[in-house]
């Protein structure tokens, strides 16, 4: 799961969202430096990861992905599933989009001195261009997976996913929708064993 899978799923806890949205740039037993409410977002954010990682339904969604994207297929399959997200986001949360995402930039702001420097230096760009916002596009998806590809070390494709999506959507969905309702039940469960 992408950005804005991993702040929905952490509720209504400021700082296990901070964590969660922190973690990829918190290597490690660094996240023994943060405050626990944080380090509990970061500890969630590697589990909710791994579950993604090991479920059959995504790895289904790698399989179709491999074959055009190779070692990036994940992160074509993470991006995908965050489009479906935000594209369904008050089916799946009740709660409308552009309200959520623009609480989100604000206490994300509030605390961005609690950043890691790697994520401080892309924040402000996702705030500007409205980055969570923008997946429920499949513009927006496609604009940041060519942004992805423009900054891998090797050649990826990932700047045709978005022509990929639109010509297997509802293959892809209905994975999603098969994949989703799991990986929130799981989060519930291991939220409260952290």
């Amino acid at each position: 799961m992408n950005y804005l899978a991993h702040i929905f799923l952490s509720g209504e806890e400021e700082e296990l969202m901070l964590g969660n949205f922190i973690a990829d740039a918190v290597k490690g037993k660094q996240a023994e430096r943060y405050t626990p409410g944080i380090a509990k977002g970061i500890r969630l954010h590697r589990l909710i990861d791994s579950y993604t990682d090991t479920h059959p339904v995504v790895a289904e969604t790698k399989a179709r992905l491999r074959p055009k994207y190779r070692k990036f297929a994940p992160v074509v399959a993470d991006m995908y599933y965050d489009h479906f997200l935000a594209a369904n986001f008050n089916v799946y949360t009740g709660l409308e989009l552009p309200a959520f995402v623009q609480q989100v930039y604000y206490l994300i702001g509030t605390r961005f001195d609690q950043l890691p420097f790697r994520v401080q230096q892309f924040f402000p760009h996702m705030r500007q261009h409205n980055w969570l916002l923008s997946y429920a596009a499949i513009d927006g998806i496609g604009q940041a997976l060519t942004g992805m590809s423009r900054r891998a070390a090797f050649a990826s494709g990932m700047e045709t996913a978005a022509e990929e999506l639109q010509m297997n959507y509802a293959a892809y969905l209905a994975e999603f929708e098969a994949f989703f309702p799991d990986l929130v039940e799981y989060v519930a469960r291991a939220k409260e064993e952290l």
